[in-house]
This record gives C-alpha cells, structure tokens and sequence, in this order.
C-alpha cells in the first residue's frame, strides 16, 4: 500500500467517525478549531490531510490517530519459538533475531548432576521463575530460589542446572559473545 493510498483512505474515514458519532462538520468544526470548509475538503479528500489537522480532530472524536489514517493493524506479539532440547534441558527462545541480546526461557528437570564449569565471551544474567538452581561461579556455589536473579562475566567458570531437589525454570540472557562453543575451564594447577 502506497502513502497516497493511505491518504486517500483518510477522508472517508473521517466521514464515517464523524456520522457514527452524530457529529456535524459544524460541531467538529467548533470542537477543533478547524474551518468548516476545511473539514468538508479533507472528508472529500480535495485537501490532503495533515498531522495539523488530524491531531485536533482525533482528540475531538477521542480516538487514537492510527484510527483516522487506517495504520495496518499490529502483529501477534506472541512469541512462538520452538523448543530445543540438549542434555534433558529444555531452551525456549524468546528472541528472534541472531546476534546482539539473546533470551531463553531454560527448564531443567530434576536431576542430580556433577558441576563441570565452563567458560565462554560475555556476560551472563540468569532470573529463577520456579524451582531451585544450583550455580557454580568460581568458588561460589549457590543456590536461587525462585524471585533471585544472578549476573556475572561468563569468562569466570560456571555451571548451573537443578539441585536435584525438583525441576528449576529461569530466564538467561546474554549476548552475542555467549553464543559462541563453549569450553571446558581448565582446573587450576596446584
């Protein structure tokens, strides 16, 4: 659809607002402060319409402006990615274009597992929607329960997975560099 077809759309549109709304171009006319002449014109479409005009006469008919110029409706917002499933966890994407921040709903069952800390590019924020999740980080070893969030440079050795307690859901975001292989953190020599 081009601009001018958009245009053109508009005067008729202001019609059929101003009739369901029983209002006379000479009530609109006082309401915005526009010539009735004017009005008529833009309804005719023989006057190109302009945020000028359109402003007032929206806030005099109490509706938005995406009403008056037919702006095409919005997408569904619903995120509707597939599953990945690795090692039994469960990842949801929640973002959809590659690179820069990415999120993932991941759902760990319960299971009891051994920590094997690993290190990549990047900073890492995790949030725990449900369950308890065991993170190592370096010396650390936590646990969140659900409503607790934990940041850190993912460069430092981590794990995270379920206390074997029940399964855990979270929230993990990070960007582009957390993409990248991971790699087993080398044990410190003694």
């Amino acid at each position: 659809m081009t601009t001018d077809d958009v245009l053109a759309g508009v005067g008729p549109r202001l019609r059929r607002i101003r009739k369901e709304r029983e209002v006379t171009l000479a009530g609109l006319s006082e309401a915005t402060g526009i010539s009735v002449s004017t009005l008529s014109r833009l309804e005719s479409g023989l006057r190109k319409p302009s945020l000028e005009l359109l402003l007032p006469i929206a806030q005099a008919h109490q509706v938005p402006l995406d009403e008056l110029v037919g702006a095409p409706p919005v997408s569904d917002p619903r995120v509707r990615a597939k599953p990945i499933v690795r090692h039994g966890r469960t990842y949801l994407p929640l973002t959809r274009q590659p690179g820069g921040l990415q999120a993932y709903k991941i759902v760990v069952p319960q299971q009891q597992a051994d920590p094997s800390p690993r290190t990549h590019e990047g900073y890492e924020w995790l949030y725990v929607m449900s369950g308890k999740l065991r993170v190592v980080l370096g010396d650390h070893d936590v646990v969140l329960v659900a409503g607790e969030a934990a940041e850190f440079d993912t460069r430092v050795p981590h794990w995270f997975g379920s206390t074997g307690e029940g399964p855990v859901e979270f929230l993990s975001l990070f960007g582009p560099q957390g993409e990248r292989m991971h790699v087993r953190a080398r044990p410190k020599q003694a």
